[in-house]
C-alpha cells in the first residue's frame, strides 16, 4: 500500500511539473514582449532610441530609449504583431523584424546606425535574412530601367514584372536556404516584393490612362490577371504592408476624386474622413478589413493633426466609433487621435503621480483656485534648453501674478532630474516636479506626451478644467490667446522670429519610406 501510494505521489508530481512545463511553454508564445538591449559606438548620451511598429495605420513610438556614455541601452515593450517594427536613432530610420517573447541585442556604429546594424540573439537569423535581401533588391532595382518597360506595351510590361518577381523569389528561397528564418519574415519578403510590382502596375495603368485620354481607358485581361493573381491573399497584404494600402488608394484615387466633386458639392465643411468615409460605403466588393485599414490611414494623414478644430474632432470620434469595426484598428486610432488633439476644452485635467525633489509628494489640484501652465520637458532634448527656456522666462515673469508654472519632468531617472532640473529652470518661477518613468510615466500616459511632443504645454483654468489643447510651441499666437483669457492680461506682441519653435514630428508608420497616396483632401 505504502508503495502504491509513493507511486500514485510520483506520478502526481510528474503530471504537476509537465503541466507546469507546458503552462510556461504557453506563456513564453503568447508573450508579446520584446526585451531589447544594445550599444551604438561613437553616440552622444543626449541621442534616443525609439522603435514603432511599422504596419499599423496610426502607430505611436512603443519605446523611448536613452543611452549612456558608452552607447549602451536597454528596454522591454509590448509587440502588437509579430512584424516589422522601425528603429528611429538621431533623425534616421530602417526597419527590423521582430516578434512577441525574443530578446534581441542590437549594435552598430553612430556614424551609420540605423542604416547598418547587427543583431544577435532570437532576432538574428530573421535578420540576416532580411538585410540581405534588402542589399540584393538596392543592387537588382539599379540594373532595371523602368522607364523602357513603361514605354512598352501592355504585354511586354506584364511580362518584365513577372520576370522582377521571378528574380526576386529566386533570391528570397536562396536567402532561406543560407540563413534558416522563420516562416513569417518570409512570408512578409514574398508579400512585400508582391507589393512592390502592383505599385510599379498601378502607375503604369495611371499612365497608359492619361496618356490615352480616355478616362474609361483600362487595360486588358493579360494585366487584370496577373494583377489579381498578386493581390489574391488581399485581406492579409492589407494588414501587413502599408505599401499595399498605397496601391489600394492609387486604384481608388479616380473614382473616389468623382464621388467627392459630387458629394461635396455646395458644402464647405466637410471634412476628407467624412467624403473617404462614404465613399467606402459605397464599395460593396471592399472587405471590411480592407476599409477598416484605409479609413483610418486616410483619417490619421488628413482629419487629425493639431490644429484640427473641436467640430472636426468630433466628427471624426463619431467615425471611428461607428464605422471602423476592428477593435485594434479603433483603439490605436482612438490612441493617435487623443495624442495629438488633446483632451476637449472644459474635461478635468487628471491627477497624476509626481515627486519633488525633496521625494515629497506633488498634486496637481493644490494649484486649484489659480490657472496654471503644465510644461513638459527632459534634459535629452536639446531643445528645451536651447529654445524653449530663454522664451519660458519672459512668459512666466510676464504671468506670474495671475498663473501658475508646472514643470513637469520626463527624465529616465530622478537622479537625472535632481541632477539637471535645478540648472535648466534656476531662476525661472514655479514648481519642478518629477514624474516617476519619465515617458513611461503616469502622467506621460494620461496625457499623451510623446518623445515627439516634447517640450508640451498644457493650460488648466481656476477650476481644475483643461483650457487648452497641447501647444509645442510657446511661443504659438492660439496659446497666447488662452494666457490671456485666463489671467486677464495682455502680452505684448511677439516677432515673429522669437515665436519659433521646433514643431512636433510625428513619426508614422510607414516612416522609412514614402507614405501610401491618399485621395486628395476636399476644403
Amino acid at each position: 500500500m505504502i508503495q502504491s501510494f509513493k507511486k500514485n505521489n510520483i506520478i502526481l508530481m510528474i503530471k504537476k511539473y509537465l503541466l507546469l512545463f507546458v503552462i510556461a511553454i504557453f506563456a513564453m508564445s503568447c508573450s508579446k514582449k520584446v526585451e531589447v538591449k544594445g550599444k551604438i559606438a561613437g553616440s552622444a548620451p543626449l541621442e534616443r532610441v525609439e522603435f514603432v511598429e511599422a504596419s499599423g495605420v496610426a502607430t505611436l513610438p512603443l519605446i523611448n530609449m536613452g543611452l549612456d556614455k558608452d552607447g549602451n541601452f536597454a528596454g522591454t515593450f509590448e509587440a502588437p504583431k509579430n512584424g516589422m517594427y522601425v528603429i528611429n536613432y538621431a533623425g534616421k530610420q530602417n526597419l527590423i523584424f521582430l516578434k512577441g517573447g525574443q530578446t534581441v541585442n542590437i549594435s552598430g556604429s553612430a556614424a551609420t546606425f540605423p542604416a547598418e546594424y547587427v543583431v544577435t540573439g532570437d532576432a538574428k537569423n530573421d535578420n540576416d535574412f532580411f538585410q540581405a535581401s534588402q542589399k540584393f533588391l538596392s543592387t537588382y532595382g539599379q540594373g532595371l530601367n523602368i522607364q523602357q518597360l513603361m514605354a512598352g506595351d501592355e504585354s511586354s510590361y506584364v511580362k518584365g514584372m513577372q520576370k522582377i518577381e521571378a528574380d526576386i523569389n529566386k533570391n528570397i528561397d536562396e536567402n532561406v536556404k543560407k540563413y534558416n528564418p522563420g516562416k513569417e519574415v518570409v512570408e512578409w519578403k514574398r508579400t512585400d516584393a508582391k507589393t512592390a510590382i502592383l505599385n510599379l502596375m498601378v502607375n503604369y495603368e495611371m499612365t497608359k490612362k492619361q496618356m490615352s485620354g480616355n478616362p474609361s481607358f483600362k487595360l486588358g485581361k493579360v494585366f487584370t490577371d496577373y494583377e489579381n493573381k498578386l493581390k489574391e491573399n488581399n485581406d492579409e497584404m492589407v494588414k501587413t504592408s502599408p505599401f499595399y494600402r498605397q496601391y489600394l488608394l492609387t486604384k481608388m484615387s479616380p473614382e473616389f476624386q468623382k464621388f467627392a466633386e459630387a458629394k461635396s458639392k455646395g458644402k464647405t465643411d466637410i471634412t476628407t474622413s467624412e467624403l473617404f468615409n462614404d465613399f467606402l460605403k459605397s464599395q460593396k466588393e471592399v472587405s471590411q478589413v480592407t476599409k477598416d485599414y484605409l479609413l483610418a490611414f486616410v483619417m490619421a494623414q488628413s482629419d487629425i493633426h493639431p490644429q484640427t478644430p473641436a467640430k472636426t474632432t468630433d466628427k471624426i470620434k463619431k467615425i471611428i466609433e461607428e464605422d471602423i469595426k476592428d477593435a485594434g484598428i479603433k483603439a490605436d486610432i482612438k490612441k493617435m487621435q487623443f495624442t495629438i488633439n488633446g483632451f476637449k476644452i472644459g474635461d478635468d485635467a487628471p491627477e497624476a503621480s509626481l515627486v519633488k525633489a525633496d521625494g515629497s509628494a506633488y498634486k496637481l489640484s493644490d494649484n486649484k483656485g489659480k490657472p496654471y501652465v503644465l510644461v513638459f520637458y527632459a534634459s535629452w532634448n536639446p531643445y528645451i534648453a536651447e529654445g524653449t527656456v530663454p522664451v519660458l522666462k519672459e512668459v512666466v515673469n510676464f504671468y506670474k501674478s495671475k498663473m501658475n508654472f508646472v514643470f513637469v519632468n520626463l527624465d529616465d531617472t530622478k537622479d537625472q532630474f535632481t541632477k539637471t532640473s535645478n540648472a535648466m529652470m534656476k531662476g525661472i518661477q514655479g514648481t519642478n516636479v518629477y514624474a516617476e518613468g519619465g515617458l513611461n510615466s503616469d502622467i506621460a500616459k494620461k496625457y499623451g506626451v510623446y518623445g515627439f511632443k516634447l517640450p508640451n504645454f498644457i493650460v488648466v483654468d481656476k477650476n481644475g478644467k483643461v483650457a487648452s489643447r497641447s501647444f509645442v510651441n510657446l511661443g504659438d499666437a492660439d496659446l497666447i490667446t488662452v494666457l490671456d483669457k485666463q489671467t486677464g492680461l495682455s502680452a505684448p506682441k511677439v516677432a515673429p522670429q522669437q515665436q519659433m519653435m521646433p514643431q512636433m514630428n510625428m513619426q508614422q508608420a510607414p516612416p522609412v519610406e514614402a507614405a501610401p497616396q491618399q485621395p486628395a483632401q476636399t476644403k
